[in-house]
């Protein structure tokens, strides 16, 4: 048997029983270098010459991996970095969804926020995105990046997955990423295989289990549910999805994929799932699987005790001229104005009346008084009406000082709030003063990088 000195004897000799002959090419994939990989935000597109992941059409291979701290665009939202591999949730969901329709899509292990911004620039404009994260500082860093993405339809919130088995049928499709023991990262991650044990793979797919029991009621009748992992053993992937429809009444969905594309397509007892192996697709390790819930599921009817809190008429006529949404909705919630679509206000009463919201829509401004204080997340929105603010667009040298919150010379630009941008790319807000900046790009996210 070919050996690789860094991986546990039992997780070999279950890849060799699962690949057989091809095995030793697998562990000649562990030693090349990882792919490096990108996502492109549509709304933000800068110019691209890259090449494209086939399964993703805004997935793009680099030819080496820069330093993205060091790039404003990166911070701008224009590109998410994303491995390859779990941009196949693209085709799950183009394949087994109509996103023609407005759509309530929850997210329900969304923390950094690679597969909530995908699914942000897939569903239409109508549609709910529910970016959950169980863990509080993760929730953050996933309202971070929910951000700089630039939508309005999508809430953040900080739940454990058994507070969304109250919200009966609500949900029409509900993406599971399931926390795995991370086999397919080794690759990336020589020191995840040191914490890889078979005991800690069985305590994987019990917590994965209590996740797809906790989150399936809350799936409509014939809703999807889209399922996956980054690791390769059936205990967390193919038997997770048997033990499901052991218990449950559903349709596992077969997907059109490519034979170029590399990814093996596995059918066991009418259950159809998609492996990535490093040695056949330019990724790493990743599983996918997807069905359609047939049980009766009765949609639960809520009573809303408190509705959204509009803000005064004064404000909701400044603030009109600042978005492009149609129809928006504002509110309040501790002196920060937010806006959301009109198409999702209903289930955001329901929702933030339900759960632990972290963000809703977009922070607009922040009420002082007689005065708006423009927040971040409004820079960073696509349906910002750039041309309502001055702007002044800075060079890489003054950007990357403003996303280090240093002085930024201000060029003469007229006193009051300025949409700071770079390329015509929005990074933030800027008060300019008689003889100086007030830099307000937000403290916590100031890069420390040099160079």
């Amino acid at each position: 048997m070919e050996k690789h000195p860094g991986l546990p004897k039992e997780f070999e000799e279950s890849l060799k029983n699962m690949l057989g002959n091809s095995f030793s090419d697998f562990i000649d994939s562990l030693q090349k270098p990882s792919p490096v990989s990108i996502r492109l935000n549509p709304h933000k597109q800068t110019s691209d010459s890259f090449t494209v992941v086939p399964w993703s059409k805004a997935g793009r291979y680099l030819t080496e991996r820069p330093k993205f701290t060091l790039d404003p665009t990166f911070h701008a939202g224009a590109y998410y970095v994303q491995e390859a591999s779990s941009m196949f949730i693209e085709q799950a969901l183009t394949q087994a969804v109509d996103l023609t329709k407005p759509l309530r899509v929850l997210d329900i292990s969304a923390a950094p926020g690679g597969k909530s911004t995908h699914l942000l620039s897939l569903l239409n404009s109508d549609s709910l995105l529910v970016s959950n994260e169980v863990i509080r500082s993760r929730a953050s860093i996933l309202a971070e990046n929910i951000q700089k993405w630039g939508h309005s339809n999508v809430i953040v919130t900080n739940n454990d997955p058994e507070d969304f088995s109250r919200l009966t049928g609500f949900f029409d499709v509900i993406l599971v990423d399931a926390p795995c023991s991370g086999e397919g990262l080794f690759r990336k991650d020589p020191d995840a295989s040191k914490e890889w044990s078979p005991a800690a793979v069985e305590l994987c797919a019990k917590r994965q289990r209590r996740i797809l029991a906790d989150v399936w009621p809350a799936l409509k009748e014939n809703g999807v549910l889209i399922y996956s992992t980054c690791t390769y053993n059936k205990l967390e992937n193919e038997e997770n999805i048997q033990w499901l429809n052991e218990n449950h009444e559903f349709e596992s969905i077969k997907l059109n994929v490519r034979p170029e594309w590399g990814i093996d397509a596995v059918e066991e007892k009418n259950i159809c799932g998609y492996h990535f192996y490093p040695h056949k697709v330019k990724g790493e390790g990743f599983f996918l699987s997807v069905i359609r819930k047939t049980e009766l599921q009765q949609e639960a009817h809520f009573k809303v005790r408190k509705g959204l809190s509009a803000p005064p008429k004064k404000v909701i006529e400044q603030l009109g001229v600042w978005t492009t949404l149609n129809a928006p909705v504002f509110f309040t919630w501790n002196d920060v104005v937010y806006v959301v679509p009109k198409s999702i206000a209903k289930e955001t009463e329901i929702l933030l009346d339900h759960l632990k919201f972290v963000q809703a829509g977009t922070a607009l401004a922040i009420m002082k008084h007689e005065k708006l204080i423009p927040e971040h997340a409004a820079a960073l929105a696509i349906a910002l009406r750039k041309n309502n603010f001055q702007q002044l667009d800075v060079s890489e040298q003054d950007a990357l000082r403003y996303l280090r919150k240093e002085p930024v010379e201000t060029n003469g630009a007229p006193k009051g709030f300025t949409l700071i941008t770079y390329k015509g790319l929005a990074l933030g807000w800027a008060n300019v003063l008689e003889n100086r900046m007030n830099n307000l790009y937000p403290a916590a996210w100031r890069i420390r990088m040099a160079g």
